[in-house]
């Protein structure tokens, strides 16, 4: 797994330009069965991905934390959510709460998530590949091909489903 971290994000980028076309395209102009492609091809993917092998998200990126996620992880701690937010979040740019710090302070050493029950929406739906309308998060899955091997992977898949389902094309012989 440690191989595949090292490579994504250069094969990320590599196809970051082809991916960021296809993803707008897709955004002018979903298929009509665009949820059920991306659900098959999502329940496909986990099949053979084991994310605790990987954790790459909890170890690179933090989620975005709802007041109902921060109400109901403070809860799970006995806690007041001014003092869930104290401890363990900040406000960013986009006046989000998130974590004070990557990798995140619920990951344990065996990559198993501490507040897995309780943990974040975010955490919960991540890489969002399965999510209904698709098409309206291409910026954010542009940003998880290069953080979850598995997104990546998926948005290949999809590429090649959707194109020509999943046909090459080929141009007629010039005729001489």
């Amino acid at each position: 797994m440690d191989r595949i971290l090292d490579t994504l994000p250069q094969k990320a980028a590599i196809k970051h330009g082809e991916n960021k076309k296809f993803l707008k395209r897709l955004k002018k102009k979903p298929p009509k069965n665009l949820d059920y492609i991306m659900q098959e091809l999502h329940e496909r993917e986990f099949e053979r991905t084991d994310c605790l092998k990987c954790a790459n998200c909890c170890k690179t990126t933090g989620p975005l934390f709802t007041n109902a996620d921060i109400e109901r992880i403070a809860k799970h701690f006995r806690q007041k959510p001014q003092a869930f937010i104290e401890q363990h979040l900040r406000i960013d740019e986009d006046k989000d709460y998130v974590l004070q710090g990557v990798p995140c302070a619920f990951l344990g050493a065996d990559n198993r998530c501490s507040i897995y029950d309780v943990r974040p929406k975010a955490c919960r739906e991540f890489p969002h590949t399965d999510r209904k309308k698709f098409q309206q998060i291409s910026q954010l899955t542009l940003k998880n091909v290069g953080i979850c091997p598995a997104a990546f992977n998926i948005v290949e898949a999809m590429k090649e489903k959707l194109t020509n389902d999943g046909r090459t094309r080929q141009r007629p012989e010039s005729r001489r």
